[in-house]
């Protein structure tokens, strides 16, 4: 039986999340240098041994996060797997395409962004204070890491980064290069890039966006099924996404067979089970292990919603089209 020791080391509380900001290859370049990963729940994508890991327990797919102040984004690249965003706090502006022009969208906090495996895309603070995404990422290795636009990777080296083809980076301002036998990591051809997708904002928003208002009122009386194979947003990206709020708390233990993660966006949610129970607020994460069973109900009034992230044994791969 899992102990509330257990637990603890499952729970992840927001204000003890430790930043990276030397995570990926952009960290030096003017408008990004001042980014913040997090790596919550698996090793993520990111290319920096300083990036600090929260829980490495498998569970088939990673959780992270990205915090920024206003004005700073996140360079282009693309994923193999899954990347979903959430909103936790602040106005964020995602793009799409070769150089970030193919589409965008605002979104806001409980907002949810499937992002189509196989397109370049970044995202920007655009609110007025520092904002926090929060992400899960298909996978246990997260689709093998990023893959680079190469103007990203030009534009790092001027700064004093260098990826090496083996996924790590090198930085020259701390007297950092590419080791012995290690060449740097090769820029995508014309042709290369000729396959990444150039879709419009009104073939990406329908099937891959979910407003949060919409989905809370979806979520009055049953939790509701924002990415699955009949979700919302219908994917089968290795975990599925629910929406819980108020009057669809889980009041009865339930039980998952796979690892599933609970992540509040708004209100305080108690969770219980046998032997012990934890209060989580927006921003913590907290794992719990497959056969747990675990009531997760509201602690306050107010506004309350709460996304559940759900293990599956589909595999991890490109958007599915059902």
């Amino acid at each position: 039986m899992t102990t509330p020791l257990d637990m603890d080391a499952r729970l992840v509380r927001y204000g003890e999340l430790q930043p990276c900001r030397t995570a990926f290859i952009d960290a030096h370049t003017p408008g990004s240098d001042q980014k913040e990963n997090f790596t919550i729940i698996g090793g993520g994508v990111s290319e920096s041994a300083d990036q600090h890991v929260h829980i490495s327990l498998p569970h088939g797919f990673n959780i992270g996060a990205a915090g920024q102040p206003p004005h700073c984004r996140n360079s282009l690249h693309s994923h193999r797997t899954a990347e979903v965003f959430f909103v936790l706090s602040g106005r964020w502006r995602f793009f799409w395409g070769r150089w970030g022009t193919a589409g965008e969208v605002i979104l806001e906090p409980g907002d949810i962004f499937n992002i189509p495996t196989g397109i370049f895309r970044g995202f920007e603070n655009v609110g007025t204070d520092y904002g926090m995404i929060m992400a899960v990422l298909g996978g246990d290795d997260a689709g093998g890491g990023v893959i680079w636009a190469p103007q990203v990777i030009e534009d790092a080296r001027n700064h004093g980064l260098v990826l090496g083809e083996n996924g790590k980076l090198y930085d020259s301002k701390k007297g950092q290069s590419l080791p012995e036998g290690v060449a740097p990591m090769p820029l995508l051809g014309e042709e290369e890039l000729k396959t990444f997708p150039e879709p419009e904002a009104a073939e990406v928003l329908p099937r891959h966006v979910a407003r949060y208002l919409d989905l809370s009122a979806m979520a009055a009386k049953a939790p509701v099924k924002v990415i699955g194979k009949t979700g919302r947003l219908p994917d089968k990206p290795g975990f599925e996404v629910d929406l819980v709020t108020r009057g669809s708390a889980l009041s009865e233990p339930t039980a998952e067979p796979l690892p599933s993660v609970l992540m509040p966006v708004f209100g305080h949610w108690a969770v219980t089970w046998e032997g012990g129970s934890a209060i989580l607020a927006p921003g913590d994460t907290l794992s719990v292990p497959e056969g747990l069973a675990v009531t997760v109900e509201p602690s306050m009034s107010g506004e309350a919603g709460l996304y559940r992230i759900l293990g599956t044994e589909d595999p991890a791969g490109a958007t599915w089209r059902g």
